[in-house]
């Protein structure tokens, strides 16, 4: 397969990512009315009054004693998770989205309190007082959407106009460099979001954070995008040698031709 081919074959690799991330995008963001309601719902919910039968909208605190936990490290394909038992004896298996800070100090016949809405266990308290959402607890939830929707959004809008400016303008290595630089400033963008998503929860930040910081970066890398691609367009990030430099004098390539002043004074 020749170079043509493998463009061809990169161009269409493009289009597919970014066709895939802007539908992900795009359902994510239609989850965060969603999630916002689930999260006020959940914070304005009254304790319960007696031991729930059945799912009910009230909280109610349930003691469990800790079978075995485990933060499955280095398995990407698998949650951390732990076995709780109720005082009668019967298991109650729960996931987290991350290890830290209750579950990586979990151990067996430690005593825990799970804080139990709808049926579910959504946050567990350890013997310190440390408190951790499950994958169940809707905290947490708009904050992630919002910052998965940038990401996939604003990565997929740019990787579909780099994956189809060089079918508009076939053969022309400067419009083909110039998609380039938009694709993978948009991969920049993409990742300022997860970095931005990443430091707010950290840090524990309101939600309005998220475009707060990731906005003025946005802006940043888009001017930057802009700027690349017209230097792209311009020649200005060619790195062929000059074709003048390779441009014979007048008198190389006549015959008996000589260079300058060569053998003028020659007797």
């Amino acid at each position: 397969m020749g170079a043509a081919g493998h463009k061809a074959i990169r161009t269409v690799a493009w289009l597919l990512i970014a066709v895939v991330a802007l539908v992900l995008g795009v359902a994510t963001a239609f989850e965060i009315r969603g999630a916002l309601e689930r999260e006020r719902e959940f914070r304005a919910a009254p304790a319960c009054a007696s031991v729930p039968v059945k799912a009910s909208g009230c909280l109610w605190e349930q003691e469990f004693t800790v079978r075995k936990a485990d933060t499955h490290r280095g398995e990407r394909s698998k949650s951390p998770e732990a076995e709780l038992l109720l005082p009668s004896g019967k298991p109650w298996e729960v996931t987290f989205r991350q290890a830290d800070p209750v579950v990586s100090e979990m151990e067996p016949d430690d005593k825990v309190v799970g804080l139990i809405w709808r049926g579910r266990v959504v946050e567990v308290r350890d013997a310190d007082g440390r408190r951790q959402q499950t994958s169940s607890g809707p905290v947490g939830w708009p904050e992630d959407r919002l910052g998965g929707a940038l990401a996939c959004i604003s990565f997929g809008l740019t990787a579909l106009v780099g994956g189809l400016w060089p079918l508009f303008a076939p053969g022309k290595r400067r419009h083909a460099r110039a998609a380039t630089m938009v694709r993978w400033h948009g991969v920049g963008m993409g990742g300022a979001a997860i970095l931005t998503l990443w430091a707010q929860a950290a840090n524990d930040w309101p939600m309005w954070a998220i475009p707060a910081i990731w906005g003025p970066l946005a802006l940043l890398l888009l001017a930057s995008m802009v700027a690349f691609a017209i230097a792209a367009l311009r020649g200005d990030l060619d790195d062929d040698v000059p074709s003048t430099s390779r441009v014979p004098s007048p008198s190389m390539g006549r015959p008996g031709g000589t260079a300058t002043g060569a053998g003028s004074n020659q007797s």
